[in-house]
């Protein structure tokens, strides 16, 4: 599943829209099918990645189904673009606190939606908890008015953000791998694709949700394993650094360092350039 959906250009005399976005998906040199899938709603604020596993079809569907739960439950909230200064004038008891963690709270549902959709499906094909198709699941939902995003996590696909030269981890593997790193634990490391959780199999997932600010130029990298596992962190930051490149060159490019680097995996590379202006600074 490749979903993009455009918000409308800007007119004369309007601002520009808030971000710009592009997203590309490959299935690589060696797998048969691709079962990574993104998904782009510019007119929402949204993007998201997933990488879907369970086998034959399994994962495509997984990732798919699990994108579309997800754009769908948001879909049916008020558009983030919509929450300005005149939402806290209605309400003079509202906050920029109580507003962020407002569409957090909408995240949260929208994850809880889709792995309830994916394990429903699973049940009804007999597969036990742990068992059967799932996804991975990271992404971005954008606050222009509040200059913050809110970032979704679910896996072990990633989300960075480049700014003023530095390319900068947002997310945490949710890996036995990356578990044993941080604990110290002596002995063979397991291996890296082994999930700690995914939507998907089991009756309930706990997503890494987290609130971040935006500055104008930003720049947003969200990509499944078969980009970042196989491409050296310097090397990602260097791929981004020239910040006149067009994004979709800017994708293609990613790709092909992937496979440059004899990715063996899906590979997908999604961009998010924030355009709308940086926090106030109080003096």
């Amino acid at each position: 599943m490749t979903t993009h959906q455009a918000a409308p250009s800007a007119g004369a005399g309007q601002a520009p829209e808030p971000a710009a976005f592009h997203g590309r998906s490959d299935t690589g040199d060696v797998r048969r099918h691709n079962e990574d899938s993104l998904l782009i709603d510019a007119a929402l604020g949204l993007a998201a990645v997933a990488d879907g596993m369970g086998g034959h079809w399994s994962g495509e569907i997984a990732s798919a189904g699990a994108l579309a739960t997800l754009h769908a439950s948001l879909s049916d909230t008020s558009a983030p673009h919509a929450s300005t200064q005149d939402e806290t004038e209605a309400d003079p008891d509202a906050t920029t606190v109580n507003q962020r963690w407002r569409h957090a709270a909408a995240v949260m549902r929208a994850i809880t939606a889709a792995n309830a959709s994916l394990y429903a499906a699973n049940q009804a094909h007999g597969h036990a908890d742990g068992a059967g198709m799932g996804s991975t699941l990271t992404g971005v939902l954008l606050l222009p008015s509040l200059r913050s995003l809110i970032s979704f996590h679910v896996g072990d696909s990633r989300l960075y953000r480049y700014r003023a030269g530095t390319l900068e981890l947002l997310t945490r593997d949710q890996t036995a791998y990356q578990a044993a790193l941080e604990s110290g634990a002596p002995g063979a490391l397991p291996p890296q694709n082994l999930l700690l959780q995914a939507v998907g199999p089991a009756p309930a997932v706990t997503p890494d949700v987290a609130l971040h600010d935006c500055h104008a130029g930003d720049l947003l990298l969200l990509c499944s394993d078969g980009l970042h596992g196989w491409v050296p962190h310097a090397e990602l930051a260097r791929s981004l650094a020239e910040p006149d490149v067009p994004l979709e060159q800017a994708c293609a490019r990613l790709i092909a360092l992937a496979k440059q680097h004899h990715s063996r995996d899906n590979i997908t590379a999604l961009l998010v350039r924030i355009q709308f202006p940086s926090p106030r600074v109080s003096v």
